[in-house]
C-alpha cells in the first residue's frame, strides 16, 4: 500500500469530485469509465439535488457536507476535481494540499497552474494545483497556440457560443472570471497582448452546440499554413474529446476566422453541451497522465 491510502497498488488513484452540478455528473461518469482512476466519492452541499441523487443510485459514495466530506475521509483522495466556484476553490486549496491531493480545477479561478493539455502537459507533474482555464479555453487555445508558433499576431477575438441549458449555477456565478481567465490563457499560451474575449449564452430551441470562432489579425497569414496548422492542432485534440470539429477556416488580407464546434458523447450530458464535454475530457486526460506518472514510480506495470 502506497502512501495516504492511495490504490496505486491495484493499479488506479482515488479520486473524487466536489460539485454534483452539470460539470460534476458528466465528469462522474468519465471517471467511473477511466482504467488509471478509482471514484471514491461526489460531495456537494445539498443532500436534495439530483445530482447527488443520481449518484448515489449508481453506488457512488456520496456526502452533502462539501469540502469537509473530502478533508474528513479516512484515507486523502489522490486526486479532487473542484466543480464548485471560482471563489470557493482557494478555500479547497487550502484545505486539500496538506494532504498530498492533486487538484483539479474545472472552475476559472485562476488559482493554480493552467493547462492545455496538447500545449502543456509536461507541466502537469510539476504542479499540486491544475487549472483547466475554461471551456473555450480548451477549445480555443491549442489552435491559437498553433497558429501563433508559425504566424506573427497582432489580434485574437473569439467568441464562444453556448445553450442555456448547458450552462450551471456555478458557471452562470462566474460569467465574468470566465471571460478575464479565458483572455489571461490565451495571451499566456499565444505571446498575443491585444486579446478580447466574448461568451455568448443562446436560449435557442432546439438548444444551439457549443462553437467557438476565432479570429486573428497578422501580416503574414496564408490559407495553406493557417489550414495545416488547424487540421493538425484539432486532431490532438480529437485524441481525447472526439466530438471537435472545425467547422470553418479562412484568411483573406490578413484576416484568419477559424470556427470549431463541439459535440458531447452524448454520456450523461446532452450532445449540444460540448462545453462540458471539452473540459472534462481535458481534466480527466489531465487527471491520467498525473496518475500513470505516479503509477510508474510507484512499480505499478502497465494493465
Amino acid at each position: 500500500m502506497t502512501h495516504n491510502g492511495s490504490r496505486a497498488a491495484a493499479g488506479r488513484l482515488s479520486a473524487a469530485v466536489l460539485g454534483t452540478g452539470l460539470i460534476g455528473i458528466d465528469l462522474m461518469a468519465k471517471i467511473m469509465r477511466s482504467d488509471r482512476l478509482d471514484l471514491g466519492m461526489v460531495a456537494g452541499r445539498d443532500a436534495s439535488a439530483p445530482g447527488l441523487r443520481r449518484t448515489a443510485a449508481l453506488g457512488v459514495p456520496v456526502s452533502d457536507r462539501g469540502i469537509e466530506a473530502l478533508v474528513d475521509a479516512e484515507h486523502p483522495f489522490d486526486v479532487v476535481f473542484d466543480a464548485t466556484s471560482a471563489a470557493a476553490h482557494a478555500q479547497h486549496v487550502a484545505k486539500l494540499l496538506p494532504l498530498g491531493t492533486k487538484l483539479i480545477d474545472l472552475t476559472p479561478s485562476r488559482n493554480g497552474r493552467m493547462i492545455i493539455p496538447t500545449v502543456n502537459r509536461a507541466d502537469i507533474a510539476a504542479h499540486r494545483d491544475l487549472s483547466m482555464v475554461s471551456c473555450g479555453g480548451q477549445a480555443s487555445v491549442p489552435v491559437l497556440h498553433a497558429i501563433t508558433r508559425a504566424h506573427r499576431i497582432d489580434y485574437i477575438e473569439v467568441v464562444t457560443t453556448c445553450a442555456t441549458r448547458s450552462i450551471g449555477r456555478g458557471t452562470r456565478m462566474n460569467l465574468d472570471e470566465y471571460v478575464e481567465t479565458t483572455q489571461e490563457a490565451i495571451r499566456a499560451f499565444t505571446g498575443v497582448r491585444n486579446v478580447k474575449v466574448m461568451l455568448n449564452i443562446s436560449p435557442a430551441r432546439p438548444p444551439a452546440s457549443f462553437r467557438v470562432a476565432m479570429s486573428l489579425l497578422g501580416p503574414d497569414l496564408t490559407t495553406e499554413s493557417v489550414s495545416a496548422l488547424v487540421a493538425e492542432a484539432a486532431d490532438e485534440v480529437r485524441s481525447y474529446a472526439g466530438g471537435f470539429q472545425v467547422n470553418a477556416c479562412s484568411v483573406n488580407d490578413g484576416k484568419a476566422f477559424v470556427s470549431v464546434e463541439v459535440t458531447s458523447s452524448g454520456d450523461r450530458i446532452p450532445r449540444y453541451a460540448g462545453n462540458l464535454d471539452i473540459i472534462n475530457s481535458a481534466a480527466v486526460l489531465v487527471a491520467e497522465n498525473y496518475a500513470a506518472e505516479r503509477l510508474s514510480t510507484a512499480g505499478v506495470g502497465e494493465s
